[in-house]
C-alpha cells in the first residue's frame, strides 16, 4: 500500500514540512511512503487547461504517476488568514480523476497558535469535487506546532526527547488517524477495482462533481 504525504507551506524549512516528515515516519502500516513538499516543486497555476500543467518547466508529469500509484493521501497545510495554503489548492484543483479519484485522503491543519479549524472546513467543502479524493471523517489539528513532535527532523527518531503529555497525546492521535487512514485505504482498493470492472454507461460525463 502506497502513501503520498503533500506539505503545502510555502516557505523552506516549515512547520507543515515538519510535521509530514513525522507522519512519513510513523505510518509503518504503508509498505511505500513518499513526502512531497510543494515547496520543492515547479507547478504553474491552474488553469483549466490540461495543457499548462505539462509545460517544460513543471514536475507534473512525475507528480501525477506518483499520485497515480497511491492508495491514499495525507495534505498537511498551513493556517494563514484562516485559510489553507494557495500551493495546496492550487496543488488539488490540478490533480484529476484518474489520479485520485476515489483514494481515502487525510487532512491535517498546522497552526501556531490555538485556532487550525478553518482550512479543515475549506477544504472538506469545496476542494474534493472533481478530483474525487474521499476525505475521511477523523481529522488532525496541530496547534502550537513549534512546541510538538520536535525530532521529526532527526535522521532517526531513536533520539529521546523529554515530551509533555499533550505531545504524547497528539503523536498517539496521529496513530489512530493513520490506522484509520490505513482500513480506509484497504476498502477502497477494491471500490476501485470493482469501479474499474464495472463501469456506468457513459460515466465519462461525469468527470466533473456537481
Amino acid at each position: 500500500m502506497k502513501l503520498i504525504i503533500v506539505s503545502s507551506s510555502q516557505r523552506s524549512q516549515s512547520e507543515s514540512e515538519k510535521v509530514a516528515i513525522y507522519l512519513s515516519k510513523n505510518s509503518e502500516q504503508f509498505t511505500d511512503i513518499e513526502h512531497i513538499d510543494l515547496y520543492q516543486q515547479a507547478l504553474p497555476m491552474w488553469d483549466g487547461c490540461d495543457e499548462s500543467k505539462f509545460n517544460p518547466q513543471s514536475n507534473w508529469a512525475r507528480l501525477s504517476k506518483q499520485l497515480t500509484d497511491a492508495d491514499a493521501l495525507v495534505v498537511v497545510t498551513p493556517e494563514w488568514g484562516g485559510t489553507a495554503s494557495p500551493l495546496l489548492k492550487n496543488f488539488l484543483m490540478m490533480c484529476q480523476m484518474h489520479e485520485t479519484g476515489h483514494k481515502p485522503v487525510l487532512i491535517v491543519s498546522v497552526v501556531n497558535g490555538v485556532s487550525g479549524a478553518y482550512p479543515i472546513a475549506e477544504l472538506r467543502m469545496n476542494a474534493f469535487s472533481n478530483n474525487k479524493l474521499v476525505a475521511i471523517p477523523d481529522h488532525l489539528i496541530i496547534r502550537n506546532v513549534e512546541e510538538v513532535l520536535n525530532d521529526a527532523r532527526f535522521e532517526n527518531n531513536n533520539v529521546k526527547l523529554d515530551l509533555s503529555s499533550r505531545d504524547k497525546r497528539l503523536r498517539h492521535r496521529i496513530a489512530y488517524s493513520i490506522h484509520t487512514l490505513f482500513h480506509y485505504a484497504s476498502a477502497l482498493k477494491n471500490l476501485r477495482k470493482n469501479l474499474s470492472e464495472q463501469p456506468f454507461n457513459n460515466e465519462e460525463l461525469y468527470t466533473y462533481g456537481m
